[in-house]
């Protein structure tokens, strides 16, 4: 069995993890909205999901020591098409027609990057002034997104996924520092670069818990298109990682990047009703929409409509969303 094929298979089973840790951590960010970060610290199900993001990590460490940045980090994608199906289930809800779409889309645009990216298993490394450099220049980029400002779900993911694809490419160089007896990096440089990937997972993490508290979907495919551009970016400008067949690889490449990029995006925007929560009623009857809003202009029926809601609401919790 090849490299290729070895980070292949531990990739895949990396995203699975991943999309289980997302779901929970959506769920547990629904229930916990308004609240400080550090109560999650309380919260069984948020070690749960640190349990499950723990075990997708070292997965991925191990898949990043077989196969380059440009074959690991694009499968990470198959953590929102993982989740698909994880929340229907968890929602009690068929798989839509667009999310079925949106994984075809982005299976196909991940079939053509991996054709053309399929190398063999890494053997550079990044220098401590280079890791340095590219960790510096990140952490500004996320400082700048994790700005208060418009849409923070959308921009802590970015930073997110800036973080975490980072945090990968410093891993691979960890990896193959570690595991190659020739010895490339002295041990003190490694723990350094170590450092920083402990940094940059776990500023990765807490980012993401906040970027879900506003739904899994739009934050969650954000997530997926940063982190592996930001390790591609690193990877064949510091790594030494090429694609295949030319400027032919390159458009099969950039083809399938836009397919995959698209089923992402019609995956996010797939927003179905969460389990649990009564139908919209102007969907149902626009009249009574309107005429329940005019009536809750007023004090009294507000109060009494507030009552009905309130005991209505506490009969179930809302379930996650894909």
């Amino acid at each position: 069995m090849s490299s290729v094929v070895v980070a292949v298979l531990l990739s895949l089973v990396s995203a699975v993890a991943y999309a289980a840790a997302a779901v929970a951590q959506e769920r547990l960010a629904s229930r916990s909205a308004g609240t400080g970060t550090l109560r999650l610290l309380a919260e069984g199900a948020w070690w749960w999901a640190v349990a499950l993001n723990a075990s997708a990590a070292l997965l991925h460490v191990v898949a990043l020591r077989y196969g380059p940045l440009t074959v690991v980090q694009p499968l990470g994608a198959l953590t929102l098409v993982a989740a698909v199906p994880l929340g229907a289930r968890i929602a009690g809800r068929p798989v839509s027609a667009v999310e079925w779409r949106g994984t075809a889309f982005t299976l196909a645009g991940l079939a053509a990057v991996l054709a053309t990216a399929s190398g063999p298993a890494p053997d550079d490394v990044l220098g401590v002034p280079e890791a340095l450099a590219v960790a510096g220049g990140t952490a500004a980029l996320i400082g700048l997104l994790s700005w208060p400002g418009a849409r923070p779900g959308l921009r802590h993911a970015s930073a997110s996924g800036l973080a975490s694809g980072v945090a990968s490419a410093l891993t691979q160089t960890v990896t193959v520092a570690v595991t190659d007896r020739s010895g490339p990096l002295p041990g003190v440089q490694v723990a350094v670069v170590a450092l920083l990937v402990a940094a940059f997972a776990a500023g990765g993490l807490l980012l993401s818990q906040t970027a879900y508290r506003g739904g899994l979907g739009a934050p969650l495919a954000v997530v997926t298109l940063a982190n592996p551009l930001a390790a591609a970016v690193i990877g064949l400008s510091l790594l030494g990682e090429r694609l295949r067949d030319g400027p032919a690889g390159i458009l099969l490449a950039l083809a399938g990047a836009g397919l995959a990029s698209w089923g992402v995006l019609l995956l996010s925007r797939a927003t179905p009703q969460r389990t649990g929560a009564p139908p919209d009623p102007a969907h149902l009857n626009p009249p009574a929409a309107r005429q329940r809003s005019s009536a809750e202009d007023h004090p009294a029926a507000t109060a009494g409509s507030h009552a009905a809601v309130t005991a209505g609401s506490g009969a179930s919790p809302s379930a996650s969303k894909a």
